[in-house]
């Protein structure tokens, strides 16, 4: 990470993982090849995203139109994500019917789009991906061009103010989480105003301390970005990493197993993925009821109105 010495927290001389001191962490020694339980001449397989989506053409399809809408999902989108979501609002249609949907009318359709609006009150967002997988499946795929249900269901997003935490608010939720592998990552996107899925994804490649730069890589959109990073935070993330000294991740998953130092720092070092973002979820909602806190979430921190001042004692 740009630094020119890791060894200058307590924990950081305990845990070599046989890595040679380094002067930047871009250049760290990875792991022998068998250490990771691949060939010779081949370097360890690490996953950088918290959940990995396959991609549809691949699923087990109930129906032959759905493996053509998987194939024409895989034509349009670059992203296993997206492909996933559309192909998700397409299978929730059939199984609400219980039949394949090439055979679905469009007043079978209209009368869904109603069921899950007015019964299951599905958010304007959630209805308009269903809206946008269907129009796919029905009109671009199937050329059913005289269906006029589309042009008829509106969705707008409701004029709610989103749960926004005092700085005071932002000092507590992060003292009370004690751990410091949860407590980090959720200081890093207060501070740099990450997505969950952004902080968790981060490497040591990606890390510009010296300049006080981090990068984002393959965000949203498939776009990268650069974002200041503070000193202070740089200086967490080092002491944080000197830990586990994982020879790619960040914030590498802790699996499960026995909680003692040494145990954790050797089960991150040998993680192939990063920390689910299910983990940090839980707890800042476990944290933030104990606190009586307004309703917010991790991705609340992003957008909190003072998240690119860090509190000085959280």
């Amino acid at each position: 990470m740009n630094s020119t010495n890791h060894h200058s927290t307590g924990n950081s001389t305990t845990h070599n993982h046989n890595t040679k001191p380094d002067s930047s962490a871009t250049t760290l020694s990875s792991p022998k090849p068998t250490d990771q339980g691949t060939t010779p001449g081949h370097p360890p397989a690490f996953r950088t995203t918290a959940r990995d989506y396959d991609n549809p053409v691949d699923y087990k399809h109930p129906y032959q139109s759905m493996a053509k809408f998987a194939d024409f999902l895989a034509l349009r989108y670059d992203a296993n994500r997206t492909r996933h979501a559309y192909y998700r609002q397409l299978r929730l249609i059939h199984q609400h019917f219980a039949s394949d949907p090439i055979h679905l009318t469009e007043s079978q359709l209209r009368d869904y789009f109603l069921f899950v609006k007015l019964k299951k009150h599905w958010k304007p967002k959630s209805i308009r991906q269903a809206l946008a997988a269907s129009r796919m499946f029905f009109v671009d795929l199937l050329a059913r061009t005289d269906w006029t249900v589309f042009s008829q269901i509106r969705a707008k997003d409701h004029d709610t103010l989103p749960a926004v935490l005092t700085r005071q608010q932002v000092h507590d939720l992060l003292a009370h989480i004690r751990l410091r592998r949860y407590r980090t990552p959720l200081k890093l996107i207060y501070c740099c105003g990450l997505r969950l899925s952004e902080c968790l994804a981060l490497t040591i490649h990606d890390i510009r301390g010296q300049e006080n730069k981090l990068l984002i890589r393959h965000s949203k959109g498939h776009q990268d970005r650069i974002v200041p990073l503070p000193t202070a935070m740089w200086q967490e993330l080092r002491r944080y990493w000197s830990f586990h000294r994982h020879p790619l991740l960040l914030f590498p998953n802790v699996g499960r197993g026995d909680h003692t130092p040494q145990a954790l720092a050797a089960r991150m070092h040998q993680a192939t993925g990063p920390m689910p973002c299910s983990s940090l979820q839980r707890l800042l909602i476990i944290a933030r009821k104990r606190l009586n806190l307004p309703d917010a979430s991790v991705h609340s921190l992003r957008h909190n109105a003072e998240f690119r001042i860090m509190p000085n004692s959280a």
